[in-house]
């Protein structure tokens, strides 16, 4: 008796008067093969088929094959599967075990689930983006359709009261309003110690988990299972560990890449007198139980897709992993008996974790989704129940794409050749792929593109494309014929043939999936720049670096620099060919620095790619508006100001700075910002700065100067002070307030303060000597002659005795003199 087994009746009774609830248990406790067998002889299920959804092909098989063995039958008969590329079940099947990715294909092509009793979200926990979506249509399905359906979600640690209250929408099965119970099961998990051997920032995590598995198997009996992020991990690990275990343990490698058989050998119980090492992915975190498994060691790392909106790519990203998920992984070491945990991470480091894994739903490319419900009539999904809904800008990156591929109309209504892509079992990228390549008879190109590109590992992990094609056409073994048939069921629905289309050709038949990452090389071998502007490298030495043109599948890194994991050549012809309706002709004029002139090109681009380019001449307006960039861009500088000009601008700008009614600002940024509008029109066909003339210049900077400006500027912004020695100095208005330089002498008999504006603003006088070296700065000439100037005087007279320095100059007549004085 497993300890799921004392509130079966519980349950029983909720989804009979309810209709829908939530499961609650602990790993080991028998949820994922217990309840669905219980309900096969509940009254309200008729004949109806019991759907029980896992996150995982894996999990899926092993479930399977557990519920059949208890009912002492083959896999196949009231007991099946169903996931991508393999299937086992029959007319006698009654439960029937599927991906959520499948159920979601089911339910939307038949919202009604014909022939459905219940639907059974195992492992809700994990907030796929299938299961998300699976739950929120089947919660709609039973609202609006199906009012008889059960639905039961089961986890070992969801928040069941936000799922409950998710589920008691609606009416109940007896018609009156639903309210899903939340039901908990105690279960019985073995005590598990945990130990912590923290692993030093320097230690490679394959030297760590090696370290770790060979001491447990010399202190602890029993076999082991050791957590690492992903492939490359397990498969460095287990090259560490080949010659070093002792004679009666295997190694067992569990990820996703792996075929079924392979798989279905890691989870199986030993031989007896033998255990095992199991070095496995995330994959093995909930929904399998490995027997033989009493010690756990966790390097803490977890391998997560994150979806880039901005740029239209998902990475996968190494990061820690959440409490939760420790605790799952934790709780593979107590299954079946008492165990042990080795966390390769200090204690204190626990409490820091986040509480829970992200959902899926907000680190996704929603491109599936968005099809899926539009398929379903949704073009807002707020109005479906999602417990977390799809991030805005990941939805309409999403739409804008399936517009893009003719499968949503400008509405975000579902077009004929989105349902078309609908029908193909493949992500929308590739189902377009595929029906259009169909078209040109490489449909069994694409097919085999496509599979290998949603099947990792297949055809090796060559860069070039092609080379994993020819590889994937020799493989051997189960997982390698599964992809093929896979292959050929694709081909027949788009109406192709095996074979269709030649290797050579898979970088066009990639860039229907994929045009915005269509490459273009630029600069030395194996830098490119994609067709949406971003950078993307290879190996130098890689066979694809010297490609002029390259279709990208794959890429990780950063957004300015990824690296290329997975593309095929294209040529000019190809892409002329098949985007035909997508390239431009253009005609560009830009500034060359080096010649100091604008340059004209005539250039077919698609998006970001040049395809071919010309010089043609540098005439009109496109001329005189690149460089009018250059000014926007770089200052002023380039223009031939005269100092002439540059007073000019000065006066204009002081009767500006001081709210003079008309005047324009004429500092440098708002000239610059400005250029098209003051100074285009007088210097038309000008392709050189050098041409340009600083009459034109003046002509352009005083159009901008009110009625009657320039006489108002000479009137109230003279450009220079007249003294009563009849000599005149310049005034500075780049300074504020204007500064004029003066001798003392010619000012002799000066008793007001000289000033501009119509006496409002007052002119600082720099006094200088006879020699024209300072003396005295004052923005109050009466009071210098009144006050200081007398020791000025004392200072002159010993400097300069052939000058007549007066005691009182306000009486004394200005000193008149020549230029050698």
């Amino acid at each position: 008796m497993l300890p799921i087994d004392a509130v079966v009746p519980e349950l029983l009774a909720a989804l009979d008067r309810e209709g829908a609830a939530v499961l609650v248990a602990p790993p080991g406790a028998g949820k994922t093969t217990r309840v669905p067998l219980a309900l096969l002889d509940a009254a309200w299920r008729g004949d109806g088929r019991i759907l029980v959804l896992e996150p995982r092909r894996l999990a899926a098989r092993a479930a399977a094959r557990r519920m059949a063995e208890t009912l002492g039958e083959d896999v196949g008969r009231r007991v099946g599967f169903r996931v991508r590329m393999e299937s086992r079940i029959s007319a006698a099947t009654r439960i029937e075990v599927v991906t959520e990715g499948v159920f979601t294909r089911m339910i939307v092509d038949d919202p009604s689930l014909e022939g459905v009793a219940a639907v059974l979200f195992d492992e809700a926990h994990e907030r796929s983006l299938d299961g998300d979506l699976g739950l929120a249509l089947a919660i709609e399905a039973r609202g609006a359709l199906r009012p008889d359906l059960r639905l039961l979600v089961m986890s070992a640690t969801i928040d069941g009261a936000r799922f409950a209250n998710l589920l008691s929408g609606g009416q109940g099965a007896s018609g009156a309003p639903a309210n899903a119970p939340v039901i908990e099961s105690q279960g019985r998990a073995f005590p598990v110690e945990t130990r912590h051997r923290p692993r030093d920032a320097r230690t490679r995590l394959e030297d760590a988990v090696t370290d770790a598995v060979l001491a447990a198997l010399a202190e602890e009996p029993g076999s082991i299972l050791a957590f690492l992020p992903g492939q490359g991990e397990i498969t460095r690990t287990a090259e560490r560990l080949g010659g070093r275990l002792p004679a009666d343990v295997d190694l067992a490698p569990l990820y996703g890449a792996l075929d079924g058989a392979a798989q279905d050998r890691a989870i199986r119980p030993s031989p007896a007198g033998r255990r095992k090492v199991v070095l496995a992915t995330s994959i093995a975190e909930t929904s399998i139980t490995i027997d033989g498994v009493r010690v756990v060691v966790d390097g803490g790392l977890a391998r997560k897709p994150r979806y880039e909106p901005a740029t239209g790519l998902t990475r996968l990203e190494t990061v820690r992993v959440s409490r939760a998920a420790a605790d799952q992984r934790r709780g593979r070491a107590g299954r079946t008996q008492p165990g042990v945990c080795i966390r390769l991470w200090e204690a204190g480091q626990t409490a820091a974790l986040a509480p829970h894994d992200r959902p899926e739903i907000l680190d996704s490319d929603l491109s599936g989704l968005v099809l899926d419900l539009a398929a379903w009539g949704v073009t807002d999904p707020s109005t479906l129940a999602f417990l977390e809904p799809p991030p805005g800008p990941a939805w309409r990156e999403a739409v804008d794409l399936l517009v893009s591929l003719d499968a949503l109309d400008a509405t975000g209504r579902l077009t004929a050749e989105g349902e078309a892509l609908r029908r193909l079992p493949l992500p929308p990228r590739l189902a377009h792929m595929l029906h259009r390549a169909a078209a040109d008879g490489r449909a069994g190109l694409a097919a085999d593109l496509a599979v290998l590109l949603s099947e990792r590992g297949l055809g090796g992990d060559d860069v070039d494309l092609r080379e994993r094609l020819r590889r994937f056409g020799r493989e051997r073994g189960r997982r390698a014929d599964d992809a093929r048939r896979l292959a050929d069921r694709l081909v027949a629905s788009v109406g192709g043939k095996r074979g269709d289309g030649d290797v050579e050709s898979a970088g066009a038949a990639l860039a229907l999936a994929f045009p915005e990452r269509l490459a273009q090389a630029r600069g030395g071998p194996g830098k490119f720049r994609l067709a949406n502007g971003r950078g993307a490298v290879l190996d130098p030495a890689d066979g694809l670096a010297r490609e002029l043109f390259l279709a990208v599948a794959d890429l990780s890194g950063s957004a300015e620099a990824a690296r290329i994991l997975a593309a095929a050549p294209i040529s000019r012809g190809e892409i002329e060919s098949d985007f035909k309706d997508h390239i431009e002709t253009v005609e560009t004029m830009s500034f060359d620095a080096g010649s100091g002139s604008v340059r004209g090109r005539r250039i077919r681009r698609l998006d970001r790619l040049v395809l071919a380019e010309e010089a043609i001449p540098a005439v009109g307006e496109a001329a005189t508006a690149a460089l009018m960039t250059v000014i926007r861009d770089h200052g002023l500088d380039r223009l031939p100001w005269t100092p002439a000009l540059r007073r000019l601008r000065e006066r204009a700008g002081f009767l500006h700075r001081f709210a003079v009614p008309g005047w324009p600002d004429v500092s440098d940024p708002s000239l610059a910002a400005a250029a098209d509008a003051w100074l285009a029109p007088y210097i038309p066909g000008k392709t050189r700065f050098s041409d340009i003339r600083p009459a034109e210049l003046e002509a352009a900077l005083t159009a901008l100067f009110p009625a009657g400006g320039e006489r108002l500027l000479d009137r109230l912004v003279p450009e220079q002070l007249e003294t009563p020695g009849n000599r005149s100095a310049s005034i500075d208005y780049g300074r504020d307030p204007p500064v004029a330089a003066v001798r003392v002498q010619d000012l002799f008999g000066l008793d007001r303060h000289p000033t501009v504006a119509d006496g409002k603003v007052l002119i600082v006088l720099e006094l200088l000597s006879p020699a024209n070296r300072p003396i005295q700065v004052t923005a109050d000439l009466p009071g210098f002659w009144r006050g200081s100037w007398a020791a000025v005087r004392a200072d002159l007279r010993g400097r300069y005795p052939k000058h007549a320095w007066p005691e009182d100059p306000l009486s004394a007549p200005p000193v008149r003199m020549n230029r050698r004085s």
